[in-house]
């Protein structure tokens, strides 16, 4: 009989679900090369034989290769050469180790887009020259060489550089092999014709009002000769270049007020490492107010407002036309100032209706000005339901001014209504005095009337006993 038909049903499945776990275990060993393996961050190649003779790539459909961030290399004899594209795909590396193995050759861009590599471990492998082009653009906190037999020359004096500049204590044991085949210790290595270069910019005054141009000259100078190149960020303006050997010009034309305070700098690069001179960017313009908003409410009332300007724009606000007269209980906060752009407020401690009206921001400087207008509404007039009378006039009312001891905070000589909440004096208040005196009326009324009373009553007995008084006859 048949062993077939004993694997239909439950035991069936079992058998398909072993077999789906195996494969999901082979998928992801299949993605490594051999002597590799694999997680969803790290790869380590550490087995000698039969070992890998290429950098480690994942196979397409498995780990992202993006999420790796460590690649551990070890004992790996016939792995000679980074390639340039052999990195690329591991962009979010930072940890790369190759000990103990037969690296020759590293490309010049093999790093370009590895900009999270921050630990370099190259040790006892087989590198007799490597540029400084390889790190120039990473910000590295670790780079182990040791082991390698360097040829001595004006290459790796980037690499003696480097170690003298390292606030790091712990410094590597490096050597080089001379023309003779000596060992000779990096720290003492001197080759004649290699060292630093220099840049020295001949800056004008960097401050310069919008829509105006500049030009900059820079010299370079070092041996070997040096490379010269500039470094403009994110410069927005148009500017070119021009370059010839040893001089250089950068020419900014029509220059926008989002330069102010970018950095320019010439560099100086050669073998041996780079130098660079910088100036700063300022760019003077006409204030701009890029925002101005309606009330909102927190611990204070506040109208927020941005302002960009170079100098720092002087700000006045007015009200219903009038200048505003600023006080402790209504004043301009400024929160954030990120260079030439402030963040700011007009804040109102417990304003009324009698603050209600069109707040106006002037801004200005040297350079010109420039003003917004917002309507503010912070509550309405006291007894005036709003929902059965949306088109009830806000100047049905006279306004009223008190000048207090906290001060008026508008100008008197305009003849606007006072912001200030403390000093006010509005009908709702000469509601409650009306009350008031009223009250004290009629009680006085009451007061009188009641003495009018006791009196009458105690004048009444006093005429009767009088009277009985008289009619006694008096004898003799």
């Amino acid at each position: 009989m048949s062993p077939w038909p004993r694997w239909h049903g439950p035991a069936m499945a079992r058998l398909w679900g072993f077999c789906w776990l195996v494969m999901g275990f082979w998928r992801p060993s299949l993605a490594c090369p051999m002597s590799c393996k694999c997680s969803a961050s790290r790869i380590w190649c550490t087995e000698p034989s039969p070992g890998i003779v290429a950098f480690p790539r994942l196979e397409p459909n498995s780990v992202d290769p993006e999420n790796i961030t460590e690649i551990f290399i070890a004992n790996q004899k016939r792995l000679e050469i980074i390639n340039e594209d052999d990195v690329e795909a591991y962009v979010g590396l930072k940890n790369l180790t190759i000990v103990d193995s037969g690296l020759k050759f590293v490309a010049y861009k093999a790093f370009l887009k590895n900009s999270n590599l921050q630990h370099v471990n190259f040790t006892r492998n087989k590198l007799t020259s490597l540029s400084r082009k390889h790190f120039r653009h990473l910000d590295l906190s670790e780079l182990i060489l040791a082991g390698n037999p360097f040829t001595c020359s004006c290459d790796i004096m980037w690499i003696k550089t480097l170690q003298e500049t390292k606030s790091s204590p712990d410094t590597q044991d490096l050597y080089c092999l001379n023309e003779s085949s000596k060992n000779t210790p990096l720290a003492n290595l001197q080759i004649p014709n290699c060292g630093l270069p220099s840049a020295r910019l001949a800056a004008p005054n960097l401050t310069v009002e919008e829509g105006n141009s500049v030009t900059l000259s820079c010299s370079v100078a070092g041996d070997p000769l040096p490379t010269l190149y500039w470094d403009v960020g994110n410069l927005v303006s148009k500017h070119m270049n021009e370059t010839s050997h040893t001089q250089g010009s950068l020419r900014i034309t029509n220059i926008s007020s989002d330069d102010s305070g970018k950095q320019i700098s010439c560099v100086a690069e050669n073998l041996v490492g780079e130098d660079q001179d910088s100036v700063n960017l300022t760019v003077h313009f006409a204030p701009t107010i890029t925002f101005l908003e309606s009330p909102t409410s927190d611990h204070h009332w506040c109208i927020p407002f941005t302002v960009r300007g170079n100098p720092k724009p002087a700000l006045q606000w007015f009200y219903n036309g009038a200048i505003l007269n600023e006080s402790k209980y209504i004043c301009t906060k400024i929160h954030v100032t990120n260079h030439t752009e402030y963040h700011g407020c007009l804040q109102l401690d417990n304003p009324t209706h009698m603050n209600n009206g069109d707040y106006t921001l002037m801004a200005k400087n040297e350079y010109g000005k420039d003003e917004r207008q917002i309507s503010a509404h912070f509550m309405g007039r006291p007894g005036i339901d709003y929902e059965t009378n949306p088109n009830y006039p806000e100047d049905l009312y006279e306004d009223w001014t008190a000048a207090t001891d906290i001060g008026d905070t508008t100008n008197k000589s305009n003849d606007i209504p006072s912001t200030d909440v403390a000093g006010e004096t509005n009908p709702e208040h000469l509601s409650v005095y009306a009350v008031v005196v009223i009250a004290s009326v009629v009680g006085f009324c009451l007061l009188v009337m009641l003495l009018l009373l006791k009196l009458a009553r105690h004048s009444k007995f006093g005429m009767k006993g009088f009277v009985l008084f008289h009619k006694i006859p008096l004898d003799g």
